[in-house]
């Protein structure tokens, strides 16, 4: 009887009730059910929240590998202190060791997942004049363009008299029309990043002197434009944006190929598709 027992308790000391469950290995990495627990944790610190957490965590951790084993084939290799430093910069809570070392994993991949687009997508990337334009578009659209901005606003326009406005020669000419026909139309000179957001929809890509579709009963006329010093080096910026855009693209179909490539194996059948 005392040898069963001390057979059944070397038994548990082989395989404990808590022993760490192998959920699938990436080119021979093994990731644990604790690594996706832990991953879980540091995606709700960045406010990353999915119906299927655990499954989103585990590509996570499984695009961390690929990556950093691409990155390789480049020399890549981010020091400890920029990993240190990111951490650090993300404010997160105290964290356990696993968690520790699987945000280490996913910072460290990140970065070098970086050096790796500017390096190999970013010269390839040839931003045309209309992806720039499309790039404005939607920063006027969204943010708003630091640009001052002169505009008419008529409240309240029928259908009928809508349909009587025609291209005015200038802004005094414009508030007169609107006046002619009865309105109490508004000058107003903002920043266009000030307007809100249904009058940045109305004059994102409006000609000047032309009027504006109805927003809510209203109607918009840009009667001019004027470049504020913090209009300066916007090109420069809208052109990088476009770019970064484009190569990002670029290297999310990348990724998916290295993902294709890579030996992924699921262990567990929770995690199969």
């Amino acid at each position: 009887m005392k040898k069963y027992i001390i057979a059944m308790l070397c038994l548990f000391c082989v395989f404990p009730a808590n022993a760490t469950t192998v959920v699938a290995t990436v080119n021979g990495k093994v990731i644990t059910d604790a690594d996706i627990t832990a991953r879980t944790k540091l995606m709700s610190y960045q406010g990353k929240i999915s119906t299927d957490n655990r499954r989103v965590a585990l590509q996570n951790i499984i695009d961390d590998a690929v990556k950093l084993n691409y990155a390789s084939n480049f020399g890549v290799n981010i020091p400890d202190k920029d990993v240190d430093a990111e951490i650090k910069r993300m404010n997160l809570p105290e964290l356990s060791t696993n968690e520790k070392n699987i945000a280490r994993d996913a910072v460290r991949a990140g970065i070098a997942w970086q050096v790796v687009v500017a390096k190999t997508v970013l010269p390839m990337v040839d931003v045309t004049d209309a992806d720039i334009a499309a790039e404005r578009a939607e920063l006027a659209r969204d943010r708003g363009l630091p640009l001052n901005v002169t505009l008419v606003r008529l409240v309240d326009v029928p259908e009928s008299v809508r349909a009587k406005l025609s291209s005015p020669k200038n802004c005094d000419d414009a508030m007169r029309m609107a006046e002619n026909f009865g309105g109490a139309p508004q000058k107003i000179t903002a920043k266009q990043y000030e307007l809100s957001p249904d009058v940045r929809d109305a004059i994102a890509e409006l000609p000047k002197l032309t009027w504006s579709k109805p927003v809510n009963s209203s109607v918009f006329l840009v009667c001019d434009t004027t470049k504020t010093d913090e209009y300066k080096n916007l090109d420069k910026i809208i052109k990088q944006n476009a770019e970064y855009k484009q190569a990002m693209f670029m290297a999310d179909q990348q990724l998916k190929q290295l993902r294709r490539r890579a030996m992924i194996v699921i262990k567990d059948e929770r995690y199969k598709l």
